[in-house]
């Protein structure tokens, strides 16, 4: 069984036999919570690629020390895979997310899409924001990632345009469209973006803004997936023809 995976934001060029010490809401999760004790072995994370593990040898409410007993790095897997999201209502948002993380997702941007019934205007937006982007923080540690995803601002869809633009694998996802997403290629170094459109779909201009950049829809099947889950139903079809997960 993989060791538990904490977070460590000065885990790079640690030595071997070092002792590491975590501190704060971190340590008071892995002591408190999960009740990790001294003896035990766990790995720290910086969430940029290096690991490290180790025996604890001191463990209090609000802190943890750690003998370093190796350490890795990980290069950032290829290909890359940018999904945006349309704000859904509720707590869809973080359900879609944590998923995502969990199947690989490297970024994944909220977007404000035309049709979306959820608003994030104000502190609604802060503390919206701050939610995906510690969810995304625990799935990660959940899925023993080494490279946390990025959640980045919102976005609207002038911007979405652009990522699109840039994308060497552009995928807009849509019930209507008439190509599957089974018949697009995907190289081994490409930059992919995925458009998740919110409850009410995409919107016809939307649409047109993404085909003008040469973003045409496709569909994942014949069910019509929630928009929590349909971006993730992508990402893991499209990863699964990629060394990424082989």
């Amino acid at each position: 069984m993989s060791l538990p995976v904490f977070v460590h934001p000065a885990v790079a060029g640690v030595a071997l036999h070092e002792s590491l010490t975590l501190d704060g809401d971190e340590a008071r999760h892995a002591v408190v919570v999960k009740r990790i004790r001294v003896g035990e072995r766990i790995a720290l994370t910086d969430g940029r690629g290096t690991t490290v593990q180790g025996t604890v040898t001191a463990a209090a409410r609000t802190s943890l020390t750690l003998d370093v007993e190796g350490s890795a790095y990980l290069e950032g897997e290829n290909p890359r895979v940018t999904v945006v999201q349309a704000i859904p209502k509720g707590d869809r948002g973080e359900l879609a997310v944590e998923m995502l993380t969990e199947v690989g997702a490297d970024v994944i941007v909220p977007w404000a899409a035309a049709r979306s019934v959820a608003v994030w205007r104000g502190d609604r937006a802060a503390k919206s924001l701050a939610k995906w982007r510690s969810t995304a923080r625990e799935a990660a540690k959940q899925a023993r990632r080494a490279w946390f995803p990025e959640v980045t601002d919102m976005a609207g869809t002038d911007e979405v345009v652009e990522l699109l633009r840039g994308a060497s694998v552009p995928v807009v996802l849509h019930e209507a469209a008439s190509g599957p997403l089974a018949d697009l290629p995907v190289p081994g170094q490409a930059e992919i973006v995925i458009v998740v459109g919110p409850e009410g779909g995409i919107a016809d201009e939307e649409l047109a803004a993404f085909a003008a950049v040469g973003a045409e829809p496709v569909r994942l099947g014949r069910s019509v997936l929630r928009t929590s889950t349909a971006g993730v139903a992508a990402t893991a079809a499209l990863l699964s023809r990629t060394p990424r997960w082989r």
